[in-house]
């Protein structure tokens, strides 16, 4: 668990440098330019779709692993939107939550519970 731990601080501090880097060369217009792609129906229209359809389903396990509740369902939004930059941390946060037990982590606590 903790080169779990030290693999999901590395991603967010490579991913928020480099998003800072973009950000400042390019600015901040990434849907336009994501969805653009999408439309443009070309190799990288098809990589962000595929991109797409894992933040979706990084989403809906965001959701469901909070029983879709209001809040889960607020968290699967802002984690479909903003990727790996809400996923890792949140990992990183339900990971210590969890004690490092990995049923726990993935089901949460009341499905591990259960099962």
């Amino acid at each position: 668990m903790q080169a779990f731990r030290i693999y999901l601080v590395l991603l967010i501090v490579v991913l928020f440098s480099y998003t800072a880097v973009v950000a400042v060369n390019h600015g901040l217009g990434l849907y336009q330019i994501f969805f653009g792609d999408i439309a443009a129906m070309g190799w990288p229209g098809q990589f962000n779709l595929d991109f797409l359809m894992f933040l979706t389903l990084s989403g809906l396990w965001l959701a469901w692993r909070h029983h879709f509740s209001p809040g889960g369902i607020v968290l699967g939004i802002i984690g479909t939107l903003f990727g790996m930059a809400i996923l890792a941390p949140y990992l990183l946060w339900a990971s210590i939550k969890a004690n490092g037990d990995i049923k726990v982590l993935f089901l949460g606590e009341q499905r591990a519970a259960a099962s």
